[in-house]
């Protein structure tokens, strides 16, 4: 390593430490913004193993607005059907779609995607590079400084040592975050060592790939998961106290045999695996001046339940349109809205992942029955400074949830759903009136007219009438939706300064 350390300009807006899902989305939403920023990550290339690989509704939304939903789903299976074999002998199945989501027009995607974190990766990859952006690959964070301007960042690249100066700093590097600890945030919680579990991909013969194979045990359970687009499963033992915790194919095969009662099923050297521990923290705080953390730099969790990596994405989504309105002029008290909607979120992500532990420890082994819990289609943030209604409390919908769909939407054009009208990262307003004017409206308002018979591409027919049904609406309804699918005011007085004020809040 050289002595010397250089200065660059600040030309990166938003310098994003960690390119895994979560560092990834938040490139992604900057590109397509316009924001300039780098992202840096330690490894010497792209990640390998499933890691997670449950991908829940409310991710396949913002994959949705990203325009990569169809890549993501080709990579995968819905509703993967559960096989489970009891402590008896017993074979539970399981896995279905659940019945209350079954043939509603304002969710499109009902039930979790079974697919390896590595293909969501190489996905968002792909689609950072048509943004015109990239991953800098063996690049490692060393030092973290900050003053009231900027961040400076001290890296190591092929042990050369460079200084990156930028506006924002956003560490997504995972569980063991060196922005976390360079920063000075604290990451509340526990770890309990006695709680250990083996993860493996590898290919197996004798098993069909047609059902997520699980067996329950009295030391524990074992399950065989296969892993879409790939000839591979994801290996899972949990690991009791005095128990051999090795990945060696040998000891996995021995483990299988004994919890399935089978010895006809013979597991090949696995490509990818690793010992994962039961390590549950929250960090204090989101944001340490210009400094943000997202993912599991910030949250770590049991992945009973499918909750983290899903998580992670939905806290990129969430900052980033944030910090682009602030590079381009909106107050920097915008920012702060960021830990005061998403770390409530984790909290309680925590302790449902808990909830689930619990019940797999207990049971050996996880619920076959697939419910809404998990889905994260209720998360919403009414108590958020930034959201804004004229309903009465009760209300089914208020400001601050999520932004139903709707399909049966006819234009010009022909017939959409309202995910397909309003994808792209912009604010857009449901205009319920069909005339309402808005005050310097700006470029970044999309506005979309409920009228009768549309003659224009920014008025559209309520043709099945699922739109006013999922919004509640009224002929003077007006509903802001921001870039991230959430609500940010609901009129039905027809308030249109309501809604020029609102806006003017996020420029």
């Amino acid at each position: 390593m050289t002595d010397a350390t250089s200065s660059v300009p600040a030309e990166a807006t938003v310098l994003v430490v960690g390119a895994g899902p979560t560092g990834l989305t938040l490139a992604c939403e900057l590109a397509r913004k316009g924001v300039p920023f780098r992202l840096i990550d330690a490894g010497a290339g792209p990640q390998i193993g499933s890691r997670g690989k449950g991908v829940q509704p409310r991710t396949l939304e913002v994959f949705e607005d990203l325009g990569i939903v169809d890549r993501v789903l080709s990579h995968g299976r819905m509703a993967m059907p559960m096989r489970s074999t009891g402590l008896d002998g017993t074979v539970t199945l399981g896995g279905a779609e659940p019945e209350s989501l079954k043939n509603r027009p304002d969710i499109p995607y009902t039930t979790s995607l079974i697919t390896p974190q590595w293909r969501i990766e190489e996905t968002l990859r792909s689609l950072l590079a048509k943004f015109g952006g990239e991953v800098e690959f063996g690049t490692r964070l060393e030092r973290v400084e900050q003053s009231d301007d900027a961040v400076s960042a001290t890296i190591v690249r092929a042990g050369e040592q460079t200084t990156i100066v930028s506006r924002w700093l956003v560490g997504c590097d995972g569980g063991r975050s060196i922005v976390r600890k360079q920063s000075g945030f604290a990451f509340e919680g526990e770890t309990r060592e006695g709680v250990r579990m083996l993860v493996a991909d590898l290919a197996a013969d004798g098993v069909d790939r047609g059902s997520w194979h699980m067996w329950r045990h009295a030391e524990g359970a074992a399950s065989l998961c296969p892993l879409p687009s790939t000839g591979l499963f994801q290996y899972q033992a949990s690991i009791v106290p005095g128990q051999t915790a090795e990945t060696a194919l040998e000891n996995l095969q021995a483990i299988l045999e004994r919890r399935s009662g089978r010895s006809d099923i013979r597991l090949h050297e696995p490509e990818w695996s690793t010992l994962w521990r039961a390590n549950v923290r929250l960090a204090d705080r989101y944001r340490a001046g210009r400094v943000f953390l997202a993912g599991d730099a910030a949250h770590v969790h049991s992945p009973a339940g499918g909750q983290g990596m899903n998580t992670g994405i939905q806290d990129a989504h969430n900052l980033a349109w944030k910090l682009a309105a602030v590079a381009d002029g909106a107050p920097d008290v915008l920012l702060d809205s960021y830990e005061a909607e998403r770390r409530p979120i984790a909290a309680g992500v925590l302790e449902l992942s808990n909830a689930r532990l619990k019940q797999v420890l207990e049971q050996k082994g996880p619920s076959t029955r697939r419910d809404a819990s998990t889905i994260q289609l209720d998360i919403g943030y009414r108590s958020s400074a930034l959201v804004q209604d004229d309903r009465d409390d009760s209300a089914e919908l208020r400001a601050g949830d999520r932004a139903p769909d709707a399909t049966g939407l006819t234009d010009p054009n022909g017939e959409h759903r309202l995910f397909e009208l309003t994808r792209g990262g912009r604010f857009t307003l449901l205009d319920f009136t069909g005339s309402v004017t808005v005050d310097d409206a700006g470029s970044e308002l999309r506005i979309l007219r409920i009228v009768e018979h549309p003659a224009r591409r920014d008025e559209v027919a309520d043709a099945g009438g699922h739109l006013t049904q999922a919004y509640r609406a009224t002929p003077h309804s007006l509903v802001l939706l921001r870039p991230d699918g959430y609500i940010a005011l609901i009129s039905d007085v027809g308030d249109a300064r309501a809604v020029t004020d609102r806006l003017s809040r996020f420029r």
